[in-house]
């Protein structure tokens, strides 16, 4: 089948690279990469564990977080109290 494409300038860049590098002809590259990315698009997704965070019990707060001004003084060294 015979079609005209038009190429983005970054993947044509991309394919006269690989051209070069493989010693390969443009429409074989073309065909290859439709190949693949039309695979790509065409499997199912794969699966992936849903991400989970790890509780830990850190005991008791050393001041109070609510009182931002004693909880500046603590981080600076200062005696609040």
């Amino acid at each position: 089948m015979r079609t005209t494409l038009t190429i983005d300038d970054d993947v044509a860049a991309q394919l006269d690279r690989l051209r070069k590098k493989d010693d390969a002809s443009f429409k074989d590259l073309i065909n290859e990469a439709l190949r693949r990315g039309l695979q790509q698009m065409d499997a199912r997704p794969k699966k992936t564990k849903p991400f989970r965070t790890r509780t830990y019990d850190c005991g008791k707060p050393l001041i109070d977080i609510d009182n931002v001004a004693e909880a500046l003084a603590y981080a600076e060294g200062e005696d609040f109290k």
